[in-house]
């Protein structure tokens, strides 16, 4: 292995030569070294008579060797002629590997290349996809101008190829032919155009590159493809998603509207939705226009989000940065926890993501917060990586955390890393300035470091006190004092330089110590450091005006001193304060204002962060990181005022294979096609929820089928009806997109008139709807986000094709079991939601069935009291006249089955009209959605009108803040939910309440004992006290010293059981069941007091 290791050293190189010949002598003796040199030459000579034999397996043995030594980074361009001359091998493997040697060495070898192009022509029509595809990367690497016409060529004939493998190398061929020859833009564009309308994933990445390199302004080439890329975004290959990701991300900043002008969309749809008069829909006043976004810019958010947890780093960061540039506000939330995830990389993957985390945590701390440990310091990061930690907690701190922070900057300080030290002083610095609470503290902990040992901490906490002290010099004269001491110990120049500046700036609050402190540097002038010397004149300067009669003579020395330095800097200072300060016949004008110049007031400096200005550069990219906009840089443009018309980005080639395809195989063929099809209407689709839904409902459509013959050829009959409708509305649409959105509700009316005139179904259709709306009510936030964008005109397809499904579910859901009726509830615990009336016979068979986990019949029950109790929203002296109340009703909301409903009453209390009261800005926790009320024109004096809101609280008793608006002034309101509105009453049994019981114990149990008078334990005033508090339903009991209440929770649908048991003497126990164990806690807290006073 020796012999052979040292055969194939570089022949070329000098320094492969030196090294050889650096470790021979160490061996062997010079003429042996000489003799080492002439064997590796035959060892060559070798090489080459194996590739000129007639023996392919020599060639083959050969071509091995010299790829494994270009492997190994060795140089064989000398064996280019020997190789070259076997491109017309028949044997494929050769044929390979002298395509792999020759895209190495053919730039090099550029004169021996152009011998053979011919070949490569000849092998650009081979059988073989790869000898294709190494024939077409071979001709783009031979970087000769005269051969850009044959490029040109193979590029237009490869972007047609059968082989998506060689369709990906015409791509790659069209950037090196575009830098060898720019002129060729606009055919190269054509092949762009085409390769962008390709559907293989081993093609985009490839394409999308060559568009940003080539193209990257020409956004028309991307609106048909829009949708298709989204889709196929998840399959392209890792390197392939981030450069499509990065593209889609600039396109999206062109062609979509702000997300960011109102709060939450989700609500901003629903509210479209509900809002669908024809008087709202062509309201003219855009600003008034609630936002609603684009169904392609959800598109994009939603495909991108699973990317979210690849694999590969650049991939995260890629989507994080989308997420960043382009989500609503609310939504940006979810990249926090990926981005810490790969902090777990290695470092130079960690610095790049803590300087994207450092930039996104100024604007928006609140979403790194929850992760505030994970950028504490640990003792093996690199100092690159320390500082950028300590740049993101400084961005986080605030007056909840700081203490913490603080005690961990403490340790920081101690580090032996002295520029991490040093670095932490002045974050500490920082953090004083940014909360005042916290000012003192870490003034008086920066002056405890004055007296550390080590002088670049010292040095530091000097500069840092000095500006600390800038800001509020009045109550610190102890600490100036206390730093001219220092003077005597501490050499770094800065800091000396910022102690005189200080004692400067304050020598009338330091009478004494100032002119003493010039005296003792008047005697080291000469040996001080320019900065330092420059400051001693500025010192001299300002106490010759205000203290002339102790340091004129001081001054006057210093002057001398500095008259003749050797710095010219100093010696311009010098004259100048001569000039200026001591008075004589060439004085000018100024002399006279020199104390207002010297002494004027110098505003704090400003403590900020390094990545402030970093925010106009995308996230993620080179110029982001070297914060200076670098070659190929493509900026982000601002959003437009009015979107570009979204018609642009529709396929309508997919319609005519659409037309011949058969009714019945209709949904089989849309759950196939879902992902890799062009047309927007499969890609609106690709909701995860309604994918299984209509999946789910296939499979019971195909069941009834076999089961029940005669509901099955009902349904296909209406199926086939429907289906005509939604042909017809869709020509109609093709016809006059501009008008997409008034045909879609025209349509829907012609679909109801439809449905009006069918009146011999009308009972089994009535029932149909009913179920099928009231599935659609307990759907899930997705589905119902999905439904409010249809707004363009195929979406109105794939709508149709649901309910479709779902029509031919519901009713076959009567004839089968009660399994069937999982489908309807899509929470964990046994609770359903209101279901269907069940027919009398399926009752009979039900109740016969003895099947545990189908047997309890639990379903939400009317409230048993609702409590009158209004809350003060707004007062009317702090709303300027308008006040506010709210309550509770106890209803289910209507705005979604997660959300708590609350009935808001307005009052004018003044004598004019209040205009345009509606709800402003929100802020609201991580999670917690609301749906606000409409808009309200006006409010006559005196008058008062009652509106309906819902907030989904995510059972918990988190305060919602927004901003209750009217035209001329915005007041900050609060909702703060009673933990007993976060309930819904539950009809039960007792048998399956103490079943549920016996599951919710343990950890999920929470009890407590109460001592009352034995009248406040009747039935009567335990129900009505219960009831007041919580939002709970009564439970049959056969015991009449135990009283049990059931409800559940509105969010998650998780039980809560309250028990009072009744004991011996005037006391009594309760008990609370549930897996929400801080609400039963709560829950317990609250009832507790009422249940034990009189």
């Amino acid at each position: 292995m020796s012999s052979n290791s040292f055969s194939y050293n570089e022949q070329s190189g000098g320094g492969e030569a030196t090294e050889l010949g650096q470790e021979a002598t160490s061996t062997i003796s010079p003429s042996g070294a000489f003799g080492l040199f002439s064997s590796d030459l035959k060892k060559n000579e070798d090489l080459k008579q194996m590739l000129e034999s007639n023996k392919d397996s020599a060639k083959l043995d050969a071509m091995k060797r010299i790829v494994g030594m270009i492997a190994k980074g060795k140089n064989a361009s000398e064996l280019f002629p020997a190789v070259v001359k076997n491109v017309a091998s028949k044997n494929i493997e050769i044929k390979k590997l002298v395509y792999v040697y020759l895209v190495r060495y053919a730039e090099e070898q550029q004169d021996l290349a152009l011998l053979s192009i011919s070949t490569f022509q000849r092998a650009l029509k081979d059988p073989n996809q790869l000898i294709r595809a190494s024939a077409l990367r071979v001709l783009s690497s031979i970087r000769v101008p005269i051969i850009v016409p044959i490029m040109m060529l193979a590029i237009k004939e490869a972007s047609a190829d059968l082989s998506p493998y060689v369709r990906k190398n015409a791509a790659h061929a069209i950037q090196k032919l575009y830098s060898l020859d720019p002129e060729q833009k606009e055919m190269l564009i054509e092949v762009i155009e085409k390769l962008l309308k390709d559907k293989s994933t081993l093609v985009a990445g490839s394409v999308v590159m060559a568009f940003e390199e080539v193209c990257p302004d020409r956004i028309d080439l991307i609106h048909k493809n829009y949708r298709k890329l989204c889709n196929l975004l998840v399959d392209v290959e890792e390197w392939g998603q981030v450069v499509i990701i990065h593209m889609l991300t600039r396109y999206a900043r062109t062609q979509f509207v702000s997300p960011w002008k109102e709060g939450d969309e989700l609500e901003d749809n629903e509210k479209n939705f509900y809002e669908s008069d024809d008087d709202q829909k062509e309201k003219t006043d855009k600003r008034k226009k609630p936002y609603t976004m684009d169904p392609d810019h959800r598109l994009l958010i939603r495909n991108t989000k699973p990317l979210l947890q690849s694999r590969n780093a650049a991939v995260v960061m890629a989507v994080a940065q989308l997420y960043w540039h382009i989500s609503p506000k609310s939504e940006a939330g979810i990249i926090s926890k990926s981005l810490v995830r790969l902090l777990r990389s290695n470092r130079e993957v960690q610095y790049i993501v803590l300087q994207n985390i450092a930039t996104m945590s100024i604007q928006r701390k609140g979403i790194f917060e929850p992760y505030l440990k994970s950028f504490y310091v640990r003792s093996t990061d690199p100092t690159m990586i320390k500082t950028l930690k300590l740049e993101i907690l400084t961005n986080l701190a605030n007056e909840a955390n700081i203490s913490t922070l603080l005690r961990e900057f403490q340790t920081y300080v101690k580090s032996q890393d002295k520029q991490f030290a040093a670095a932490t002083i002045q974050t500490i610095g920082r953090c004083a300035t940014n909360i005042l609470e916290v000012t003192d503290t870490c003034l008086n902990g920066l002056v405890c470091l004055l007296s550390n040992r080590d002088e670049i901490v010292v040095a530091e906490s000097v500069v840092v006190i000095k500006k600390l002290l800038q800001m509020q010099p009045a109550q610190h004269g102890e600490i100036i004092k206390h730093m001219a001491k220092l003077l005597d110990s501490i050499t770094v120049p800065v800091a000396r330089a910022s102690i005189l500046w200080l004692i400067g700036e304050n020598c009338e609050r330091v009478p004494k110590i100032a002119p003493d402190v010039l005296r003792k540097m008047a005697k080291s002038f000469t040996s001080e450091d320019d900065l330092v010397k420059l400051q001693i004149l500025n010192l001299g300067a300002k106490l010759y005006l205000t203290n002339s009669k102790q340091t004129k003579l001081l001054t006057q020395y210093i002057l001398n001193l500095g008259k003749y330095d050797q710095n010219y800097d100093i010696r311009d200072r010098t004259r100048f304060i001569r000039q200026l300060i001591v008075p004589n016949e060439k004085s000018g004008a100024l002399s006279k204002y020199a104390k207002k110049i010297f002494l004027a007031q110098k505003p704090a400096p400003l403590l900020e962060s390094p990545f402030k200005d970093r925010d106009h550069f995308q996230l993620g990219t080179l110029s982001h990181t070297l914060n200076i906009k670098a070659t190929g840089y493509l900026e982000l443009s601002n959003w437009p005022e009015v979107a570009p018309d979204p018609s642009v980005r529709n396929v309508e080639v997919i319609e005519l294979a659409k037309e011949w395809t058969p009714a019945g195989k209709a949904k089989q063929e849309n759950s196939a096609k879902k992902f890799y099809s062009e047309s927007e209407e499969e890609e609106d689709s690709s909701d995860s929820s309604s994918d299984s839904e209509s999946e789910s409902g296939s499979e019971s459509g195909e069941q009834g089928e076999s089961g029940e013959e005669g509901d099955s050829n009902e349904d296909s009959s209406e199926d086939s009806s429907s289906e005509q409708d939604s042909e017809s509305g869709r020509e109609s649409g093709l016809e006059n997109k501009r008008t997409a959105k008034r045909n879609s509700k025209a349509k829907g009316k012609s679909d109801s008139e439809d449905g009006e005139k069918e009146k011999e179904k009308s009972k089994t259709s009535d029932s149909s709807n009913a179920e099928s709306s009231s599935i659609e009510d307990s759907s899930s936030d997705s589905e119902s986000e999905s439904e409010s964008e249809s707004e363009s005109e195929s979406r109105r397809v794939t709508k149709e094709k649901e309910k479709k499904t779902k029509q031919d579910r519901t009713p076959l859901t009567k004839d089968v079991s009660l399994l069937d009726l999982d489908d309807f509830n899509p929470v964990s615990t046994p609770v359903a939601l209101p279901t269907p009336a069940l027919s009398p016979s399926l009752m009979a068979d039900l109740e016969g069935l003895n099947l545990s986990t189908s047997s309890s019949v639990i379903s939400v029950s009317t409230p048993a009291f609702v409590p009158t109790k209004t809350h003060v929203l707004l007062h009317r002296m702090s709303g300027k006249g308008l006040a506010a109340h709210y309550f509770f009703p106890r209803q289910p909301c209507i705005f979604g089955d997660k959300m708590v409903s609350i009935q808001i009453t307005l009052n004018n209390t003044t004598d004019r009209k209040i205009e345009n009261i509606h709800i402003g800005e929100k802020k609201l926790p991580i999670g917690m959605k609301m749906h606000v009320f409409n808009p309200i024109d006006s409010l006559e004096p005196e008058g008062s009108i009652t509106v309906s809101m819902g907030i989904d609280f995510c059972d918990s008793t988190q305060t919602a803040s927004f901003q209750l608006c009217t035209k001329d002034d915005c007041f900050s309101v609060n909702i703060q939910p009673p933990v007993g509105e976060l309930l819904l009453p539950v009809a039960m049994s007792e048998k399956d309440f103490k079943k549920e019981q016996g599951m919710l114990t343990g950890m999920n149990e929470t009890s407590a004992v109460i001592i009352a008078a034995p009248q406040n334990f009747t039935p009567s005033v335990i129900f009505q006290k219960v009831v007041n508090v919580a939002n709970v339903g009564a439970v049959p009991s056969g015991q009449d010293n135990i009283h049990r209440f059931a409800a559940k929770t509105v969010h998650s649908g998780s039980l809560m059981l309250v028990t009072v048991e009744l004991k011996e003497g005037s006391t009594a126990q309760l008990i609370i069941n549930t897996e929400k164990t801080v609400i039963g806690s709560v829950l317990l807290r609250e009832l507790k007091p009422v249940l034990s006073q009189g």
